[in-house]
């Protein structure tokens, strides 16, 4: 795809969005249901069934996926995507290029081993190599528009409000229940 293809593109999605402001707000969603046989989750990913589970250093077998593992995959993807979407759009020719993400966790926190150890990443470092003749100059603008656009870059860079729920079965089923 080149630039004026993507252009051609986005213009009317773009168009909508300056005259129609909340038709730009779109609610993504993500589901899974509990493995009832080992500890894991299936997540529906729209194109197969993702099987969470235990990461190895916390007992896990490591045949299932990782969520930190997922998390640090959908930032590469997304900073994949963006940059191509930003090259394209700025004319940077990219002959190759690869992402990668890495990140720093301490499994005493979620372990519950150390209560002062932090749950969750400490560090990521997301990092690109790309083929190109493109001046320096063109390639900082590159990151810096990539860094800017990437949803999942300024998710984890500005965290979001966060809200959890529980619900219990619904009624009906509960009611099913009874009956049996």
């Amino acid at each position: 795809m080149d630039a004026d293809t993507l252009r051609s593109l986005q213009a009317p999605i773009k168009d909508r969005y300056r005259t129609a402001p909340d038709s730009a707000v779109v609610t993504l969603r993500a589901r899974g249901s509990l493995d009832d046989t080992s500890i894991a989750c299936k997540v529906e990913t729209g194109r197969a069934l993702a099987v969470a589970g235990l990461h190895p250093a916390t007992g896990g077998s490591g045949a299932e996926l990782c969520s930190g593992d997922m998390l640090l995959e959908a930032l590469v993807a997304c900073a994949g995507v963006t940059l191509k979407a930003v090259a394209t759009a700025i004319g940077v020719d990219l002959r190759s290029g690869t992402v990668s993400a890495e990140g720093d966790l301490d499994f005493r926190g979620t372990l519950g081993v150390d209560r002062q150890a932090p749950v969750g990443f400490q560090a990521i470092r997301l990092a690109f190599a790309l083929d190109t003749d493109a001046p320096q100059e063109q390639l900082d603008q590159l990151l810096k528009l990539t860094e800017r656009y990437c949803v999942v870059f300024q998710t984890l860079n500005h965290k979001p409000e966060l809200a959890v729920a529980l619900a219990r079965p619904s009624a009906a089923r509960d009611a099913r229940s009874a009956q049996d």
